[in-house]
């Protein structure tokens, strides 16, 4: 049975598990997971990230291991392996570091390490979730602290075409007043309570559903107003046939999806939607995918710059 270490890291946070890489199936009893101090000196970091990974490793160390697949925030050169986090408030001890050559060296195997956009992670192992579908052309994206996208055609991500936003991405993509982070991600929502409430209280989307002192209807409603037109236009001009939506936000996809789809029905595009309650698990099986020889042999030469 081949197997790859899978790793999701995240501002604050690591995440591993060891993937049996015939059923993109996490192996039970090797996930991890660990809080990092994203403001620590590059030696601490690296200490925090190879504990967690270590520990998968042990349930399967007698085992044949591929390697270990990353994926990772940007800005990030990928294909090299080297971090460019600088002035986004994390991992800024790592800009100019490779993580490529110095990460290894705290593992407890000797391992290969490959890396991949974290967004696009969550879309390739989301799409490995759902394979049931046989969804041909996927967009999938991620709602919490950012706004993540990857668009895959035959679970191989797409960066540069005609019919894919510039660089494959939709965080940066204007959208009424700002960019499209400003509105797909976890501060519109607490800014949108300030500004009906009058009042700081929320920490995120679950803390403003649990919230009872105010009506979030017009808040969801709003959401899902601008999800539709936002997104309507880049899955029609992908021909999409499968919409896979992960991230903190979308564990409340009951109080918004419903009437996105109902707009889009209403545009005559109908386009299922795949809701992947563990987002890291996801991102775990998307990263370990890197180990798929074929798989590495399409996207190598085409992963994004940073």
């Amino acid at each position: 049975m081949p197997i790859a270490i899978g790793v999701d890291i995240g501002g604050s946070h690591i995440s591993s598990a060891a993937v049996d890489m015939e059923k993109s199936e996490i192996i039970p009893g090797s996930y991890f997971h660990g809080d990092v101090n994203n403001k620590a000196s590059k030696e601490e970091i690296f200490k925090n990230w190879s504990r967690v990974i270590n520990q998968s490793i042990v349930p399967v160390k007698d085992q044949e291991i591929l390697g270990v697949g990353i994926a990772m925030p940007g800005p990030f050169r990928y294909k090299e392996g080297v971090a460019l986090f600088e002035r986004n408030d994390k991992y800024e001890t790592l800009y100019g570091v490779s993580v490529k050559e110095e990460l290894p060296h705290y593992f407890s195997e000797e391992l290969p390490i490959r890396f991949l956009n974290d967004a696009t992670s969550f879309g390739v192992g989301g799409t490995l979730i759902n394979r049931t579908k046989n969804s041909h052309r996927v967009v999938a994206i991620t709602l919490g602290t950012g706004f993540g996208a990857a668009f895959l055609e035959d679970n191989i991500p797409l960066v540069n075409q005609k019919d894919v936003p510039e660089d494959g991405c939709l965080w940066d993509k204007d959208f009424q007043d700002g960019i499209a982070d400003d509105y797909f991600s976890t501060r519109w929502f607490i800014a949108k309570y300030q500004q009906i409430s009058g009042k700081n209280g929320v920490g995120g989307v679950k803390d403003l559903v649990k919230n009872k002192k105010i009506d979030t209807t017009e808040i969801f409603e709003e959401f899902a107003e601008n999800m539709s037109n936002f997104l309507l236009p880049h899955l029609q001009n992908f021909d999409a046939d499968l919409l896979v939506l992960g991230g903190s936000i979308a564990k409340s996809h009951d109080l918004f999806m419903p009437s996105v789809l109902k707009k889009w029905k209403s545009n005559n595009r109908e386009v299922p939607v795949a809701i992947v309650e563990n987002t890291e698990e996801a991102g775990i099986i998307g990263s370990s995918y890197l180990f798929n020889e074929p798989f590495w042999n399409k996207i190598k030469n085409n992963l994004p710059a940073i």
